[in-house]
């Protein structure tokens, strides 16, 4: 007869002990942010928004406005020069870096929360194997139990 070698499988706390927990990557990254990156961030929100946008919008509407319609002598940069610099220098990189960094804030904001709901499954998932796996090692030294018990009884059987 042919002795089989059973193996017990590793523990939960084995496992832990050679992968280690799960851990969020997004709050240690915002812990490692540096001063200049935080400062970084909050230039990005706050230029990235539609608040900055109209402000923006506005300032340059107000700017045409005034050196076009006001006293020419209350005029600070007259008709047409500002105008032809205005457009092809600044107007469309002004309206258009706020536009990209809004979008840019809406898909990090996107990608954020899905990533937080990412971890949370992930967690839960753990959690799920956790028990799973719990049983399964309950099962296994009952089964080893067992199968000692029916080849301790065989010994004493066939002696």
């Amino acid at each position: 007869m042919e002795e089989t070698v059973l193996t017990k499988p590793l523990t939960i706390e084995e496992i832990r002990k050679k992968y280690g927990q799960i851990r969020n990557v997004n709050i240690q990254h915002r812990e490692k942010l540096t001063k200049l990156d935080k400062l970084a961030l909050w230039i990005t929100v706050h230029v990235g928004s539609m608040g900055f946008f109209i402000i923006i919008f506005v300032w340059t509407i107000l700017w045409m406005s005034w050196n076009t319609i006001a006293p020419v002598h209350l005029r600070f940069d007259p008709y047409p020069a500002f105008v032809l610099w205005l457009f092809t220098s600044n107007v469309l990189q002004i309206f258009l870096m706020p536009l990209i960094m809004i979008g840019q804030n809406l898909q990090s904001r996107h990608s954020e929360l899905r990533s937080e709901q990412d971890f949370l499954i992930d967690k839960r998932a753990e959690l799920e194997i956790e028990s799973i796996l719990m049983h399964l090692e309950n099962q296994n030294d009952i089964m080893l139990k067992i199968l000692n018990h029916i080849q301790k009884t065989s010994e004493g059987k066939n002696s």
